[in-house]
């Protein structure tokens, strides 16, 4: 059952993404973020009141400072990537996070690499050169394109800083969790984004930026159902199999990522760009069933 709700997750992931950068061509990332995240706190708030509030230890609002305080960059910058560049090119870029974790984590939580994990950051390396191979005809291409590629995408390159910022808040996600519980941590750290966006939208651009989000409302919502979803089913399969398992199901939205990038939006270089991703997935699943 685990399988069946993480691959949900990973769907739901995939379709909050695709939403999310169909809302983007008439509004900026900040009231898109806010809007996705506001409306996961609102859907996510009547299971927390079923279930109960927890014990909320000491280091929780350590965590949710600094965790939080990262996300907020970390989430307008991953939404400035899909703006700005295609989707099939820029999610399966997260999958990097294993990578960062593997100098992060031991900084951090004191937990360290083995060697299945030098195989699975090979496998993140190759697939990240894949995912940027130039279609066949372009002319004039050689070994370094993918990498020029990927250092001259702006999405390209923010994502990137995105999968570093991350492999820092997964452990700071850790100790919220442990210091809590899965699904008060998700409401705090999503209610604190939502909280950071607020300025953006509504203090800079005043009556206007409320105005827009009136008129996108349908679609913004949607975008959050589908994140409170994707949440929601995370944290079921999180109480029946282990977190880096669960994990690595997720980041199987990078596959649908790529499909959904070429048949909803156009995206060229389908062949290149999901068998690149499919090897960085696999990366990420050698790594998690060490």
């Amino acid at each position: 059952m685990w399988l069946f709700f993480a691959s949900l997750t990973a769907f739901f992931e995939a379709c909050k993404d695709a939403t999310g950068k169909q809302s983007l061509k008439t509004l900026d990332e900040y009231s898109v973020l806010f809007s996705f995240m506001a409306v996961g706190v609102v859907l996510m708030l009547p299971r927390l009141w079923l279930t109960g509030i927890p014990t909320i230890q000491p280091r929780f609002w350590l965590a949710l400072a600094i965790g939080g305080g990262l996300n907020i960059l970390a989430f307008t910058l991953y939404t400035r990537a899909l703006k700005l560049a295609d989707l099939s090119l820029t999610v399966p870029l997260v999958t990097l996070t294993p990578l960062f974790l593997l100098v992060t984590s031991p900084i951090l939580v004191q937990e360290w690499p083995t060697g299945t994990d030098a195989i699975g950051v090979v496998l993140l390396v190759v697939g990240s050169y894949v995912l940027n191979l130039p279609p066949r005809t372009q002319p004039g291409s050689t070994v370094w394109t993918p990498l020029l590629s990927m250092a001259r995408n702006p999405g390209s390159r923010l994502m990137l800083c995105v999968a570093f910022i991350w492999s820092i808040t997964s452990n700071f996600d850790k100790i919220g969790v442990v210091n809590s519980s899965p699904l008060l941590w998700a409401v705090a750290l999503f209610g604190t984004i939502a909280g950071g966006m607020v300025p953006f939208v509504f203090f800079r651009k005043g009556r206007g930026g409320i105005v827009l989000l009136k008129d996108q409302w349908r679609l913004l919502g949607i975008t959050g159902a589908f994140n409170a979803i994707a949440i929601t089913f995370q944290m079921v399969a999180l109480t029946l199999a282990p977190v880096a398992q669960v994990i690595a199901v997720k980041r199987m939205s990078a596959l649908l990522s790529v499909l959904f990038g070429h048949f909803f939006f156009g995206e060229k270089g389908l062949k290149e760009r999901l068998l690149g991703a499919a090897i960085m997935v696999s990366g990420v699943v050698i790594m998690a069933l060490r």
